[in-house]
């Protein structure tokens, strides 16, 4: 008992904090499952129960205690063709297998992973999503006729919705000033929805997007038929949606570490929002993963453990099953005016000091990465071209910088001394270096202050020994470290050189463990 106590209390809990926190996050949590729902063309309460098993699962067994998971519009992305095609089961059968395969990241430690995605991409992801989540905001401006064509408001219903927006954000922004014993959020929804109903304020209420009533989800077998065929249909979709869920969460993780200044554990959270996946495929959920609208919710109204995150799971069911005549009648304009301020509050306004003072190439990957995620709503396709770009620009500046000290000692050899690794990228480079028809019968390359990369600096040496060998002249290599030695070693069948005994030396990094 002691140590499931120590679990829940590893942060200093302010239950106060918590609960009101994740009361916030249970209201904020409704209009965004219910849209991500429609986007992936399932039932609200598909969306509504992902939201549940997620935030639950992910709150008591996640590697980020604080950040809040659940229906996200990057899976809906992904499962909306399937759903058009195949229907929802194939949606659970897929979420089940999507969990399975981020269970094995989580088991093989690929979380560690995340460190390769550069503070550049960082940047261009949050702001992206930042954009994206102000942006589809908008749509509560607008209004759709008997034919289903949106039209923006006018009139007294957009004064109304613009004064009730207003409201929200004065509340969120002035509160705090004056008192922090209640989360502004939710204080700024309670107002605002008591105006609304007690005044009898005509504007769009939470039940105008759908109806949130329901049960307790299901315990439900994917009804599809379990062969080989089935498996290579949904196979690409779970793939992805595991992919795009451990992007998106593991990205949501490190912001968060950052704002709080703890660390998670990336591996954990990879089990976690795979056992959270395959729960919510039985229950009826469309799975997820981490909400960075949401968690930054919870993160500023002061949470900091897991509690929040319960809370929040357990109210939104209670929301379901007993409060839907009441949450239905919550004005839009809250929610609305609380996920502005969210995406306000989510922008990296110092990114914007980068320009003129940061690298081009920094301040290029940031901007692509901001405009594809705002572009395609696809933000696992956004950090990957990011990371590609930031790994092509690095390449490049470590192949321009190999660079050779080269002089003649007093029995006429002739040294090269490299500085830089030695890599696919720097290999011309490095070829160039040498002049083999001019240089004594005997050249020495000192590799001190560089590195044997790959293979294909292995390759550039066996050529540059084959050009010093027909003409009749010996090369010997220098200060080799012991990878760089057994990088040789291994590959004797296509490069036989003379490699000079003189002390071991390790090339900085060479044998550090991350």
């Amino acid at each position: 008992m002691q140590q499931v106590l120590q679990y829940f209390t590893q942060y200093q809990i302010n239950f106060k904090n918590e609960i009101l926190s994740g009361l916030t996050v249970a209201l904020a949590l409704i209009p965004e499952a219910v849209a991500f729902s429609l986007i992936a063309g399932v039932p609200p309460l598909v969306g509504l129960y992902a939201a549940f098993v997620m935030g639950l699962v992910t709150s008591l067994l996640g590697g980020r205690p604080g950040m809040i998971s659940g229906a996200t519009g990057a899976v809906a992305v992904v499962l909306v063709a399937l759903a058009k095609s195949h229907g929802v089961e194939y949606i659970f059968a897929t979420v089940v297998l999507a969990g399975i395969l981020q269970i094995l990241a989580g088991v093989f430690r690929l979380g560690k992973f995340i460190r390769l995605v550069p503070h550049s991409v960082m940047f261009g992801f949050v702001n992206g999503l930042a954009i994206v989540i102000f942006l589809s905001q908008i749509v509560q401006f607008q209004t759709m006729d008997a034919a289903g064509v949106s039209h923006w408001l006018t009139g007294t219903p957009l004064l109304t919705m613009l004064w009730l927006v207003g409201l929200t954000i004065a509340i969120i922004v002035g509160l705090p000033r004056l008192t922090k014993a209640v989360p502004a959020s939710l204080a700024a929804i309670l107002v605002v929805s008591a105006l609304v109903i007690g005044l009898g304020i005509d504007t769009k209420t939470v039940g105008d997007i759908a109806s949130i009533k329901g049960g307790f989800p299901p315990f439900h077998i994917p009804a599809v038929p379990f062969n080989l065929q089935t498996l290579a249909l949904i196979f690409p979709y779970a793939a992805i949606v595991a992919g795009v869920g451990l992007i998106e969460s593991l990205l949501t993780l490190n912001l968060i570490d950052e704002i709080t200044e703890t660390r998670g554990r990336t591996n954990k959270e990879c089990v976690a929002q795979g056992v959270a996946n395959i729960t919510s495929g039985f229950f009826f959920g469309m799975g997820g993963c981490a909400m960075i609208g949401q968690s930054l919710i919870n993160i500023s109204s002061g949470a900091r453990a897991r509690l929040s995150g319960i809370v929040a799971a357990v109210m939104l069911l209670v929301f379901i099953m007993f409060g839907a005549s009441f949450i239905e009648r919550v004005p839009m304009a809250a929610l609305t005016g609380l996920m502005i301020m969210v995406s306000v509050g989510t922008f990296e306004w110092a990114s914007l000091k980068t320009f003129g003072k940061m690298p081009a190439s920094d301040v290029l990957v940031m901007v692509l990465v901001t405009g594809i995620t705002v572009a395609l709503h696809n933000l696992a396709l956004a950090v990957l071209i990011g990371v590609i770009i930031a790994a092509l620009v690095f390449a490049w500046e470590n192949a321009t910088r190999i660079r050779a000290r080269k002089y003649n000692d007093e029995a006429g050899v002739k040294h090269y001394e490299l500085f830089g690794p030695l890599f696919f990228g720097s290999v011309q480079t490095f070829s160039e270096k040498f002049d083999v028809q001019n240089d004594p019968s005997e050249v020495v390359i000192d590799f001190k202050e560089s590195r044997v990369a790959d293979m294909s600096a292995i390759e550039a040496l066996n050529k540059l020994t084959e050009r010093y060998h027909r003409a009749g002249k010996k090369v010997h290599l220098r200060h080799l470290s012991p990878d760089c030695r057994k990088l040789l070693d291994n590959a004797r069948s296509i490069i036989d050189v003379n490699v000079m005994e003189d002390p071991i030396y390790t090339v900085a990094g060479a044998n550090q463990t991350y």
